[in-house]
């Protein structure tokens, strides 16, 4: 057996000096988080192209000369800031498409008006995002793009080309995006219709507020914002991480409202009916079907997602008539996928790879 090595007297004082030294660092840090203002977000130039209504379509400057045929336009989840998919340089999944030579647009939304309460999936499937494609069409001379979405963006994404095929989609990217609501057992839960009253929710709300909507997903993660404040403080010394909390948690702070009739027929024809999983989704008179989805698609999960379950994406895999599709499985959660400073290196590369060849 080999002897037990106790640390020297020098070993112990270094060791007591950095971490008093960390201590100091970590309360002089929390004072600073405590007194600072709302942490900027945005890496790349951008212009607003298009805005009705609640949708408001941003192009961003291109970077090089170059670029590929086909842009590339990310849908953002209703309740969520686009923002996500360019937090800062360095952590923007934008200014890395950009950098490698893509057209990049996002249809961004702003928190509807009360008289926008009845806005439902056809004004986001059937007229804001033909409308976006259909003013990228002027500005770009090229007919079909690719078009991205992330959770909920996604599934609008995947409705869209459910209806309209190949016609104004070349390529089709989900990032963490449920179309199988069965498997969001969570949200189920939250909303079974056996106590959710969501008649009367909506009648008398009119718009949905984001407490609502952040109420599910404390229920998938209960601990989460406490577990999130205690990890901040055990990295306070720690600039980088503090300013990535800080940007993650003004999105999450920044969730919107949603059009009541929109929120009726997210929890009614997805959540409760699985319309789209079963090929029974109307939308103006029209199924969407998913096997006119014919275009390649990948499908972007991630191992820890606690929103979206892999189960829930697989009709994209499996129901369309697509004989070109591809499942990537990501290490991380629900957001590290369009925005964590780990993806530029593990993820995004693969993307670019994947859309490279299919955008010339």
């Amino acid at each position: 057996m080999s002897a037990l090595t106790l640390p020297s007297g020098e070993e112990i004082a270094e060791l007591a000096r950095r971490e008093i030294d960390r201590a100091i660092k970590r309360n002089i840090k929390g004072l600073e988080f405590l007194a600072a203002g709302t942490q900027p977000v945005g890496a790349m130039a951008k212009d607003v192209v298009y805005r009705k209504g609640t949708a408001v379509l941003y192009r961003y400057r291109p970077v090089l000369d170059e670029i590929y045929r086909t842009p590339l336009l990310l849908v953002s989840p209703p309740s969520n800031r686009g923002y996500i998919f360019d937090l800062a340089k360095g952590q923007s999944f934008v200014e890395f498409m950009a950098e490698r030579g893509f057209d990049v647009f996002n249809l961004d939304w702003n928190p509807p008006r009360r008289d926008e309460a009845e806005l439902g999936l056809g004004d986001y499937v059937d007229g804001f995002i033909p409308e976006s494609i259909s003013r990228i069409r002027e500005l770009t001379g090229e007919t079909q793009v690719t078009l991205a979405g992330y959770c909920m963006g996604g599934t609008l994404a995947v409705i869209h080309a459910a209806l309209y095929g190949t016609a104004s989609a070349r390529n089709l990217v989900a990032f963490a995006t449920p179309v199988d609501f069965h498997h969001m057992t969570l949200f189920q839960k939250w909303a079974d219709r056996r106590h959710f009253d969501l008649e009367h929710l909506v009648e008398e709300l009119d718009v949905i507020p984001p407490d609502i909507m952040l109420g599910a997903f404390d229920l998938a993660r209960p601990a989460n914002r406490t577990a999130g404040k205690m990890h901040l403080w055990s990295n306070m010394w720690n600039d980088d991480f503090v300013r990535s909390y800080r940007m993650f948690d003004r999105w999450a702070a920044e969730t919107l409202p949603v059009p009541g009739t929109y929120f009726r027929q997210l929890i009614k024809d997805l959540l409760w009916d699985n319309a789209l999983s079963e090929g029974r989704l109307d939308i103006g008179g029209r199924i969407a079907d998913m096997s006119n989805i014919s275009m390649p698609v990948l499908n972007i999960t991630a191992v820890h997602d606690h929103v979206v379950k892999k189960e829930s994406t697989m009709p994209l895999m499996e129901n369309t008539s697509s004989r070109d599709t591809h499942d990537l499985v990501s290490k991380g959660g629900h957001v590290s996928l369009v925005a964590g400073p780990a993806a530029v290196k593990r993820l995004w590369p693969h993307i670019d790879s994947w859309l490279a060849r299919r955008s010339v």
